[in-house]
């Protein structure tokens, strides 16, 4: 997931916030031009980064320099915007839309910076402040699409004649514009107004609630082990990274499991103990579901009910009606007429699976049906039964570093891109690396900073956001500062990070999502970042697909104590269990898309139970027993931490259309055709600044089939 532009879309997407701080907030009112003047000289934000390419300079940041320049920001922010509404010359798209383009500089500046360290490096301070601003900044969005006297102007260059004689990218970015003013309530009588705002900042600190509840539930759960007889079965690594955490921890001698990912799937795959195994899945899926403090059912419904009077209030039938109006799947009809193609074809493949991993529970003795806490563990007994392969004997192949270049060299046998790590850029924590990335000619094209290990300080998942988006300034390039951010396998003893398979497809994804952003080329910020949800998986998905092409392995994928390149053998193991599990994966993505759905299809305000809902939602569907929905409604961040993805889970498959019959381009001239490579790369390069349907015909001459995804999940 991307975070789109800071300061118009962001607002609306990043909840944050806390308590309001009185005291501070009545001395800030109280400095007088003395102490501000003293107080820019040492507050960052308030200058320009004199850094390497203007990033940011976390040797100096601290904590207390965000909240002051977010509120001058916002200041400033509006002092221009009612610059631009107080204009009395006839409104054009340069002195109105273009004009709108560049303001926010300083709030762009924070934002971007605050957003980033906040999801990978937070504390209490930063959420605090988050709490503090969330209201602000909902207010701040309103204030700017409620302005009666800039929409008029919006609105006159959007009627005007002289609309014909501008570029394709500025006719769009006024449709934008116009749009996103009339979604934003300009339309609406002053009661209606009013509503809305109160709608906007109920929702911006319910959103949040929910993610820092998830955060916490996330961190407070542990498994504590201390008898060996528990630990059968884990592998060496597993235990080395459990020892260390217990240690850390002041447990010498025990070990420590977390629910964390790279914590919680070995142990589910491997660990012998299936009661432990249910104690461990069972923490998982019971996030912010325990009727406590952290219990987020409330907030489920809550956020439902304010989305769905939002949605009424703009003449919307339902939130999904709302929130479709600005994708590429134009009403929810085509979400699930796409989402049921798959659901009949997968859960078929998804028995059959049940039926296999019973026979092995049988077959063993077991005298127990299969239960989700099972899965991971029989399917990977599975595996090795049915195709000799072993995670255990990947992982070897696959060491952090490795895979990375392997992403790398992708990218420059695609683009000619060049990757050259900077030991002189500041970071936010020792794990962070940052590289330059060159083009072809040696030209700079942006900043790419990773950082790949979990910690307490940061949000589960993985995700690609960035200091500063792509924009032009007095006719040059801004490059843009993009960052790549995950919860990977932790190096262990002595060995270095290796990640599982499924890893080592998340770096490809994530590093997808930052080619896209790196390679943007568009002339408006707000057209470059105009980027539509069910589109913007596509760049992320389709980088998947080479990850692990034979030819693309021999380039990274060698063993991280002898060199060797992996084995032909086991590349052909790999490629024969391509369509193993299929069912389950499929089966598990599209309950979540089916729940995300049905919770903003409610067509009237009632009294909802968050645990009844979910659950008719998913026997609507019929998701066997032994299948969880891969998100439960209580920790589904994707939809409720934020507004990006409401009503909009489902873009990962709706991307998946697209990737998959994008990457059959490349498959029919080539990995790294680059006259395909060329063509792919203006799709990316463009952002928002067209219609992504026709962005995408116009890459493959045709609309794309469902066929090629078909085909590669084994669904047909």
């Amino acid at each position: 997931m991307k975070r789109l532009a800071p300061l118009f879309v962001c607002l609306i997407i990043a909840a944050c916030a806390s308590v309001p701080q009185k005291d501070a907030q009545k001395k800030e009112a109280q400095k007088d031009v003395t102490t501000q003047a003293e107080e820019a000289t040492v507050n960052p934000f308030f200058q320009e980064f004199k850094t390497p390419f203007g990033s940011p300079p976390f040797d100096l940041i601290q904590d207390e320099h965000y909240l002051p320049a977010i509120e001058k920001g916002l200041v400033e922010g509006l002092k221009e915007i009612q610059t631009i509404a107080d204009k009395t010359e006839p409104a054009t798209f340069a002195n109105t839309v273009g004009t709108l383009d560049k303001i926010g500089v300083l709030l762009d500046r924070v934002l971007g910076v605050f957003y980033a360290v906040r999801a990978a490096h937070t504390n209490d301070k930063l959420e605090e402040i988050a709490k503090v601003v969330a209201p602000k900044l909902s207010a701040f969005q309103d204030d700017i699409t409620l302005n009666e006297k800039l929409f008029a102007r919006i609105k006159a260059v959007h009627e005007s004649e002289a609309r014909k004689n501008l570029s394709p990218e500025e006719n769009r970015l006024l449709d934008e514009w116009y749009k996103k003013f009339i979604r934003g309530g300009a339309m609406l009588d002053a009661p209606g107004k009013k509503r809305l705002r109160a709608i906007n900042e109920e929702l911006s600190l319910v959103n949040l609630a929910f993610g820092q509840n998830i955060l916490k539930e996330t961190n407070r759960f542990s498994l504590l082990l201390d008898k060996k007889e528990d630990l059968a079965g884990l592998p060496e690594r597993v235990l080395t990274t459990a020892a260390k955490a217990a240690e850390k921890d002041g447990h010498k001698g025990k070990w420590k499991f977390t629910i964390h990912k790279p914590s919680l799937l070995p142990f589910l795959q491997y660990a012998q103990q299936r009661a432990l195994r249910e104690k461990m899945f069972k923490a998982y899926v019971g996030q912010g579901d325990h009727g406590d403090d952290l219990d987020n059912k409330a907030n489920v419904v809550k956020i439902a009910l304010l989305r769905l009077e939002k949605a009424k209030l703009l003449g919307f039938s339902t939130y999904a009606h709302y929130a479709l109006d600005k994708r590429m799947a134009p009403d929810p009809e085509s979400v699930d007429k796409l989402l049921k193609q798959l659901w009949t074809p997968a859960l078929k493949v998804a028995k059959k699976e049940v039926k296999a991993l019973q026979a092995l529970i049988d077959a063993e003795g077991g005298k127990f049906k299969l239960q989700p806490w099972d899965w991971w563990f029989y399917a990977e007994k599975q595996r090795k039964a049915e195709f000799d392969l072993d995670e255990k004997e990947l992982r070897p192949y696959f060491k952090l570093d490795n895979v990375l270049k392997g992403a790398f060299d992708v990218a420059h046998k695609l683009y000619g891109l060049s990757f050259t790590e900077l030991k002189d850029i500041p970071v936010y924590h020792p794990d962070v690396r940052v590289f330059e990335v060159k083009e072809a000619d040696g030209s700079h094209l942006g900043v790419l900073y990773t950082d790949y290990f979990p910690r307490a300080s940061k949000r589960g998942g993985a995700w690609c956001g960035g200091f500063r988006d792509q924009s032009y300034e007095n006719g040059k390039r801004v490059a843009p500062l993009v960052t790549n951010t995950g919860n990977f396998s932790l190096p262990s003893g002595d060995k270095p990070a290796l990640l599982s398979l499924d890893e080592v497809l998340t770096l490809f994804h994530e590093f997808g999502h930052g080619l896209h952003f790196l390679l943007a080329d568009a002339k408006y910020k707000g057209s470059a970042n105009a980027i539509r949800t069910d589109f913007v998986e596509l760049p992320s998905q389709i980088m998947e697909n080479w990850a692990l092409e034979p030819e693309v392995l021999k380039l990274y994928a060698h063993h991280y104590e002898t060199g060797k390149l992996i084995p032909d053998a086991l590349v052909a193991k790999l490629e024969k269990s391509r369509y193993f599990n299929q069912g389950f994966e499929t089966v598990e993505y599209l309950a979540a898309s089916f729940l995300d759905m049905d919770w903003h299809l409610i067509k009237a305000k009632q009294e909802l139970d968050a645990k009844a809902f979910e659950t008719a939602s998913l026997a609507k569907i019929g998701l066997i027993p032994e299948i969880v929905s891969r998100y439960r409604s209580p920790y589904f961040r994707h939809v409720f931490a934020g507004n990006f993805y409401a009503a909009g889970y489902y873009s990962y498959i709706w991307a998946a259309v697209l990737d998959a019959d994008a990457f059959e381009a490349f498959k029919e001239k080539g990995l790294f055709d680059q006259e395909t490579a060329k063509a792919f790369r203006k799709l990316l390069s463009t952002g928002g600044a067209e219609d992504p349907m026709v962005l995408y015909k116009t890459f493959r001459g045709t609309e794309p089939s469902i066929e090629p995804l078909l085909k590669r999940r084994g669904l047909k």
